[in-house]
């Protein structure tokens, strides 16, 4: 898709409000990393969540119905929001978007009719109430797109412009795939990091994710990344060496954020 701004659906209206709630654990970019997903759910703290957020890209991986259903077994304690793949499924699946390439083919053709429906019932965006934190807003890109990068380098000037149309103090974004908390023009900007395919500097065979309330404590789980590869592989996805690679060989934040910060609106 060209690079232009994927916001609110004209018939969505305002973001839904949850809460107070004491705890949320929030868990983005899982890209159908079942592995990673089953790992970080473990965690005595994300079991005892209030709400578990999914922050966009729960979808566009190998496994999408097993994902859907493992989500789908938390109940209403599951909030979804859209990310660009959760777009992506839904144009392509409805014939809005013809796919450029074998793996976009391959992508929504292996969601179910409940995974198809599933994912693309999912907000833009949702508003929290954590307490400590207050009303905390949970979108996937930014708060004006699902595809509009956010990262630790973003400067004040554009910060402010993203985040014009809201009132929240506190953002929580995913789709950089980067772990983060920083302070910028009188907001806290928090990525919890990506689950299933997350750029770091570390050890392979680690999902990142964050719990707020009272406070935005960042944190990380293993798990046996040899299992994603080798259901990447069994599958034969189309992009499994790419995947393979980026799950064994993460990139540097650094050049992630480099790129981000130059290209803004990533698909």
């Amino acid at each position: 898709m060209s690079a232009q701004y994927f916001g609110p659906a004209p018939w969505e209206g305002p973001a839904k409000h949850y809460g107070p709630v004491a705890s949320v654990a929030v868990l983005s970019d899982v890209h159908a990393n079942v592995p990673a997903l089953r790992a970080v759910l473990a965690e005595p703290e994300v079991a005892a969540a209030d709400l578990v957020v999914f922050n966009g890209d729960l979808t566009w991986g190998v496994d999408p119905d097993q994902t859907v259903r493992i989500v789908q077994g938390l109940g209403l304690r599951a909030v979804c929001v859209r990310g660009n793949s959760e777009r992506f499924v839904r144009h392509i699946a409805t014939g809005a978007y013809t796919p450029a390439n074998p793996r976009q083919q391959w992508v929504p053709a292996r969601h179910g009719t409940g995974a198809l429906a599933f994912v693309g019932s999912f907000p833009f965006s949702v508003v929290v109430d954590v307490k400590g934190l207050g009303e905390v807003r949970f979108c996937h890109g930014s708060p004006r797109s699902d595809n509009e990068a956010v990262t630790p380098s973003t400067s004040e000037e554009r910060f402010r412009e993203l985040t014009a149309g809201i009132t929240e103090q506190v953002l929580v974004t995913g789709h950089t795939h980067l772990q983060f908390d920083r302070r910028v023009a009188g907001i806290r900007s928090v990525n919890p990091g990506s689950v299933g395919l997350p750029y770091h500097g570390g050890d392979p065979g680690v999902a990142y994710w964050a719990l707020l309330g009272p406070d935005v404590r960042l944190r990380h789980t293993r798990y046996d990344v040899r299992e994603s590869v080798a259901a990447i592989e069994a599958a034969g996805d189309p992009g499994r060496l790419r995947i393979a690679d980026l799950l064994l060989r993460p990139p540097a934040p650094e050049e992630i954020i480099a790129e981000a910060e130059q290209m803004v609106l990533v698909d």
